[in-house]
């Protein structure tokens, strides 16, 4: 449990979190493991939750209308993805493939819910996480647009 609940106090969504609530959070993470190769999300599908690498590498690949496949992003260690997914049931907006094996907690959105039930300041904090992170990313968007 300690375990989880250092990684969780290392990652900018739950960092502001205060030790209570990263505990009630570390006790919801499920351990995954995928081989090389193996796609952990794919683009369209309904989005479940939250993944949080603690080894390993992943490509963060878009298909784009013209039907090829774009690498927009590479993650490791430390690294998360699938925030949006704890929000709603939206389809994924990628599709995210081990490059090596990969260890990562799985945060599901239902057991998100049921915690923030109960802490609506945890509530809070994790939002304004993600919208500092959603904003980052339409910030890179308008740069590569620059270009």
């Amino acid at each position: 449990m300690s375990e989880k609940i250092d990684f969780i106090r290392q990652m900018p969504l739950f960092e502001n979190l205060s030790r209570g609530q990263q505990r009630k959070l570390a006790n919801i993470l499920v351990r995954r493991t995928f081989e090389q190769g193996r796609e952990l999300v794919r683009q369209g599908e309904g989005g479940d939750g939250l993944y949080l690498l603690t080894s390993g590498t992943v490509d963060v690949v878009r298909q784009l209308r013209t039907g090829e496949r774009e690498v927009v992003n590479q993650l490791g260690a430390n690294d998360f993805f699938g925030e949006l997914g704890l929000l709603d049931d939206g389809p994924r907006t990628a599709t995210v493939v081990a490059t090596t094996d990969v260890e990562c907690y799985a945060l599901s959105r239902w057991d998100f819910y049921d915690l923030l039930k109960d802490d609506a300041e945890m509530a809070v904090l994790v939002l304004q996480e993600v919208a500092k992170r959603f904003r980052t990313a339409l910030d890179t968007l308008g740069e590569e647009d620059k270009e």
